[in-house]
This record gives structure tokens, C-alpha cells and sequence, in this order.
């Protein structure tokens, strides 16, 4: 009878690489009410009264603001999402992602 060797299966380590992140930007104009942009910040973004102020004024102020950061899929669906809240009231509101660096 002769003997077996057997030799163990080794599965190779795979290396997951993280998502990459995207930011989510407002973009300031100066026709969208600044009480409709707050709104639409605390309904998509889930942000509070005063968080969402803060980033009114700051995109107001420098003209753009990031205000979160998220995997590309979930940063492109805020976006748009925003996005479209400000054209369905008749607003150029916008909101664009961009790659985190």
C-alpha cells in the first residue's frame, strides 16, 4: 500500500482595496433662495437647521463648499438628487462630485 502525500489547498491572500471617495460640492448662484438650499441640504444630506446654514453661507461666501464625502455611487446619487429638488421648484441649484484626492 503505498503512501499518500497530500499537500494543503492555499487560497491566496486577496487584497481588497478600498472604494475610492468623491466629494459632493454645492456650487453657489445667485438665484436659488438661500431657505430652499438649507432645506434641500437637511432633506438629502440629512443635515441639521444649523449645519446646513453653515454651508449655505460658505458656498454663498467662496462660491462652492464641499459637504460630504462618500463612495462614487452613493456622491453621484446625493448629487443628483439635490440637484434635481432645486430644478423641479424652477432653481439652477447644483451640486457636482469631484474625485477625493
Amino acid at each position: 500500500m503505498a503512501d499518500t502525500v497530500t499537500t494543503p489547498r492555499v487560497r491566496p491572500a486577496l487584497k481588497t482595496e478600498r472604494p475610492r471617495l468623491h466629494k459632493v460640492i454645492l456650487l453657489n448662484d445667485d438665484y436659488t433662495p438661500r431657505e430652499f438650499v438649507v432645506e434641500v441640504l437637511k432633506a438629502v444630506f440629512r443635515m441639521n437647521e444649523s449645519q446646513a446654514y453653515r454651508v449655505m453661507m460658505t458656498a454663498h461666501q467662496r462660491g462652492a463648499c464641499v459637504i460630504a464625502v462618500y463612495t462614487k455611487d452613493v456622491a453621484e446619487t446625493k448629487a443628483k438628487e439635490a440637484t434635481e429638488m432645486g430644478r423641479s421648484q424652477g432653481y439652477p441649484l447644483y451640486f457636482t462630485t469631484e474625485k477625493e484626492e
